[in-house]
């Protein structure tokens, strides 16, 4: 039986906020869609099984970490990623950058070399090129492979974040010979550029003269504010491609989402609902809820009375409170699976909303409240 392409379709607009469907041959994505992050090939304190009943159709995972752990000889020998961590979800991959950037101890940049840096767990020296990071993605076998690029810090500085962006350019285009043809997966490019509009919308054009299955926005999550982060994607929005998905790496809060859906984004990953969920900070339609507070002992009330995926609504605040402060690992798995339940149903609603041509009200309504 042939494998499915890799393809990409809007089935609805409401001004700049998208509907679609991405098509894999391991499964269908509906967009705007929210990927957990599997960052070392496991969601934290959770299942793929339980991953799949909250709804989740895609997870991402990490080039940089595994290429350090375990290796990717290692995934390869059990079969590829999906089968290593028993994971029959699309998965997608990025590119090693931004770690490569924030993680590792003593990196440099070679233009032709690609990243030389050490290991943060054993300092260990490592040279990533764009060929070496697609060939370890392919070798992951992921779904969707990501370019390498470079990830700067925010900046003000015009000529660095400019020499930047063209070295992503040029990696880009290494990158792209490197993928070569393969209809059952996707390369996505990522825009660079800071929060300098004319490298945002050239870094952008340039890409799309390469030609990808998709365009990220990268570059942002690095420290500043919610509104220079919708600012570059106000900048950037009526040039993204109509046919193509627009991915914005590494966010984030649910305001972020909701307010980057209305400028045109379809995918977000973050490791916000997982990481907050193993330090007791749970994600609700009221806002948020930090369950070690004392005031959560005598409620005997659940996180969400209306949730009833996974029992999660069978345990109250009172009893996860009490896990939380005696450190058992049960309040990790519970308050993780709460929140990526939450941010599925909160993509769901997105969906319902752009569906029905309602989604400016709905995204009045929280953009505030969450």
């Amino acid at each position: 039986m042939a494998l499915k392409s890799f393809a990409f379709n809007v089935l609805k607009k409401d001004k700049f906020a998208r509907c679609g469907l991405i098509e894999t041959h391991r499964g269908n994505i509906n967009t705007p869609a929210f990927m957990p992050v599997g960052t070392q090939a496991t969601v934290k304190a959770c299942t793929i099984d339980d991953i799949k009943k909250t709804g989740s159709e895609i997870i991402l995972s990490n080039t940089y970490h595994l290429m350090i752990r375990p290796g990717v000889e290692r995934v390869q020998s059990a079969g590829g990623l999906h089968n290593f961590m028993n994971c029959d979800l699309p998965i997608l991959t990025d590119s090693g950058g931004f770690q490569v950037m924030s993680l590792s101890k003593l990196n440099k940049i070679d233009r032709e070399k690609g990243a030389i840096f050490n290991s943060h767990v054993d300092g260990k020296k490592f040279f990533l090129s764009p060929e070496e990071s697609i060939r370890i993605q392919l070798g992951l076998n992921s779904d969707i492979i990501m370019i390498m690029d470079e990830c700067p810090r925010k900046s003000d500085d015009y000529e660095l974040i400019k020499r930047s962006m063209d070295l992503s350019l040029y990696w880009a285009d290494r990158s792209k010979k490197a993928f070569g043809q393969n209809p059952h997966k996707a390369l996505f490019g990522i825009v660079q550029g800071g929060l300098f509009k004319d490298l945002r919308i050239k870094s952008l054009k340039e890409l799309i003269k390469i030609g990808f299955d998709g365009y990220a926005m990268g570059g942002l999550a690095v420290g500043e504010s919610q509104k220079e982060m919708f600012d570059v994607l106000d900048d950037v929005k009526e040039h993204l491609p109509d046919d193509k998905p627009h991915y914005l790496m590494g966010v984030g809060t649910p305001s972020d989402i909701i307010g980057a859906v209305k400028r045109g984004i379809d995918m977000f990953d973050c490791v916000l609902p997982t990481r907050s969920g193993r330090t007791g900070l749970a994600f609700t339609w009221n806002g948020r809820i930090n369950i070690k507070n004392n005031k959560y002992q005598t409620d005997n009330t659940p996180l969400d009375a209306n949730c009833n995926n996974l029992s999660l609504n069978k345990y109250s605040k009172n009893y996860l409170n009490h896990l939380f402060n005696t450190n058992e690992i049960l309040a990790s798995m519970l308050l993780t699976l709460h929140n990526i339940n939450f941010y599925q149903e909160l993509m769901s609603a997105i969906r319902k909303n752009i569906s029905e041509g309602t989604f400016d009200q709905f995204h009045d309504k929280y953009i505030d409240k969450l």
